[in-house]
């Protein structure tokens, strides 16, 4: 019940009856945990996808406070984290993530004809980006943050040490083959405490030994450095919406939103107010359940509720 900690945080009007369910899915030798909330009559189906320090069930709580109960969500534990089962933790690249949501969106909308829309958070947010791009099988994306690893700034956001500047793909590319398989904590690469403006909440997800509290190998910050996402110029697969934290201390939102003005079609920006990275705060968290909400009426074709 990992999720009932998390949802301590949220404004007590603000906690969902919703209870995740977990399945699970074998992908290339991993036991994939995915939690569920099967709605049959739902007009349409969201995908959770979290970030580096993230995971199902720290999502849980906002995700099934958005969803309401007229959608049916599903979220993943991706590699490293959660209750995935990772047969070789040291050997977990980015591309594995990217490529087993896209086989994962395959599956789901080859078995299920409804709309699946995506919601990614931090980090999350570009990935569920890539594979929208990669499957063009995907509704829409609803993003907390479009953080482009190929922008200094924006590295120097997550990561909040010096080296993360001009040089460190290059440096970190080299430095694979050697100390790839190296395992560090999350704490040591990223600034956990600006992972929510609750200091409880940020220590929670820091010392969580499914979330923040892991160790990844330096091979898979190398691979997230050097990975090229598809060029936003050239992105058409779906609508994006950005639902950028407002007062976000970790990864400010103008770095997320140059990116958003990057993609020429179907975009649109709701800044949440008072909410910081990981958003817990009001209003700006039934701002994003209302975003949320909207988008659903419009993929499910039916007027706004």
């Amino acid at each position: 019940m990992d999720h009932l900690r998390y949802a301590a945080f949220l404004p007590s009007g603000s906690r969902s009856p919703v209870e995740p369910v977990s399945t699970w899915w074998t992908w290339r030798g991993r036991r994939v945990h995915i939690a569920r909330a099967r709605r049959p009559q739902a007009p349409m189906r969201r995908m959770v996808l979290h970030g580096a320090g993230g995971y199902s069930g720290a999502l849980w709580p906002a995700a099934a406070h958005a969803a309401g109960g007229d959608v049916e969500l599903l979220a993943p534990d991706l590699p490293l984290y959660g209750d995935t089962v990772e047969p070789d933790p040291a050997a977990v690249r980015y591309p594995d993530w990217v490529e087993l949501v896209c086989e994962l969106i395959r599956r789901e909308t080859d078995a299920d004809d409804r709309p699946l829309a995506l919601f990614g958070a931090s980090m999350g947010g570009l990935l569920a980006y890539e594979a929208a791009a990669r499957t063009r099988r995907v509704a829409h994306v609803a993003a907390t943050c479009l953080l482009d690893p190929t922008d200094p700034a924006a590295r120097r956001a997550a990561a909040r040490m010096s080296w993360t500047g001009a040089a460190a793909p290059a440096v970190l590319r080299a430095v694979d083959p050697v100390a790839g398989r190296l395992r560090m904590p999350v704490r040591w690469l990223v600034n956990m405490p600006a992972m929510s403006n609750d200091p409880a909440l940020s220590r929670l997800c820091a010392s969580d030994p499914k979330g923040g509290g892991v160790r990844i190998p330096l091979g898979f910050v190398a691979s997230w450095m050097n990975f090229e996402h598809t060029s936003p110029e050239e992105f058409d697969a779906a609508p994006v919406t950005l639902t950028h934290p407002a007062v976000d201390r970790w990864t400010p939102a103008e770095l997320s939103i140059r990116f958003l003005q990057r993609i020429p079609h179907r975009t649109e920006l709701v800044l949440l107010e008072n909410c910081g990275h990981f958003p817990i705060e009001q209003p700006g968290l039934d701002q994003l359940a209302a975003t949320l909400r909207a988008i659903r009426d419009r993929v499910a074709g039916r007027p706004a509720s």
